[in-house]
């Protein structure tokens, strides 16, 4: 892939998850509590993390204008999907009753950091070989 074609598929990437978080987080804990909501009902967790999605997410769209300004961002979006979604898969293996979650915002939060690890590579450094964006 180009980079021009890479940074016009992030910048889309952005959008999308970007909207997503800010408008779809909640909707689906509606539609799909199993898969999505963690808590029965609408618990003060739920709002929490609706809440800190929405603000993650107008940031991802604020972002999509300019992405390499902000590949930190974009890197802490991939990292803290991984590690929530680990968590949320070992919590849902040992938990028969959050099952759900499996096929639900489990693979949905690994997705997102793949998509954006893939459009959004570490750059290069000083030409060390220092690889900006990689834990």
């Amino acid at each position: 892939m180009t980079p021009s074609a890479r940074e016009y598929w992030l910048r889309v990437a952005l959008r999308v998850i970007g909207c997503v978080f800010v408008l779809g987080v909640y909707p689906l804990t509606v539609l799909w509590p199993g898969g999505w909501t963690w808590h029965a009902g609408q618990s003060d967790y739920l709002q929490m993390i609706i809440g800190i999605y929405a603000t993650l997410g107008v940031f991802l769209l604020r972002a999509s204008r300019e992405p390499e300004a902000h590949r930190s961002l974009i890197w802490f979006t991939v990292w803290s999907s991984v590690v929530h979604g680990a968590i949320m898969a070992v919590q849902a293996v040992v938990d028969p009753m959050e099952h759900g979650h499996l096929p639900g915002d489990v693979p949905a939060l690994f997705l997102i950091a793949l998509v954006l690890a893939w459009l959004c590579p570490p750059a290069v450094r000083g030409g060390q070989g220092r690889r900006v964006g990689a834990a």
